[in-house]
């Protein structure tokens, strides 16, 4: 796939707000300052589009950017950032559990892990509240260019162990770096063949809500 144009569309809190679920969508999440907005802007071509921060949590919205006119990433907020109040931390898993749970055209979710980490209990947790909720997902290992290949793959197949104590298999796993644009293919490749199989949910009409 090659990303012909990417774009800011919405920034909100409130799934009432969002885009209309028309087009596939895909949600990037993962433990604050994993680099989820620097892989966005990998991914996409387009520097500056997901917005960078040195400082861990800043992102407290739910940001979509539409592709190539027919398919959203999202950008969620991330989790485990311990100097959030704890009625902030309580509130942004609120709204992103219900945007989860909700959202008829999530197609899929880019779980990030950072690759120079042993398995983090936090990220363990939020991978087994996925599966138990029946959401597809993708683990996504960041930063590859801050280590050797070797140092990452057994950081992976470490994190692969941990998973197969909850799970019978573990979701695909692909390696990024936003800085040398690994695992760029990959993704655009995975979306693209679900892209082709997406079929936009039926709305209740406005008599059927009420």
């Amino acid at each position: 796939m090659i990303i012909k144009s990417a774009v800011f569309t919405v920034s909100n809190t409130k799934i009432s707000k969002l885009p209309a679920p028309d087009m596939p969508e895909y949600a990037f999440i993962g433990r604050s300052n994993v680099g989820k907005s620097s892989l966005i802007n990998m991914i996409t071509g387009v520097k500056g589009l997901a917005k960078t921060s040195q400082k861990p949590g800043k992102t407290q919205l739910i940001n979509h950017f539409l592709i190539n006119e027919s398919w959203y990433i999202v950008d969620l907020p991330g989790y485990g950032y311990a100097k959030s109040s704890k009625s902030n931390r309580l509130e942004w898993a609120k709204f992103i559990r219900h945007y989860l749970d909700k959202r008829e055209n999530l197609q899929c979710v880019f779980v990030l892990i950072d690759s120079r980490l042993e398995p983090q209990k936090i990220d363990i947790e939020f991978c087994c509240s996925l599966g138990e909720r029946g959401i597809p997902f993708i683990l996504v290992f960041t930063k590859a260019d801050k280590q050797n290949r070797s140092k990452s793959a057994q950081a992976m197949e470490q994190f692969k162990k941990a998973l197969l104590a909850y799970f019978e298999e573990v979701p695909q796993m692909i390696l990024t770096s936003a800085e040398n644009g690994t695992g760029k293919d990959e993704v655009l490749t995975l979306v693209d063949d679900i892209n082709q199989r997406f079929e936009a949910p039926k709305l209740a009409k406005p008599e059927e809500q009420q």
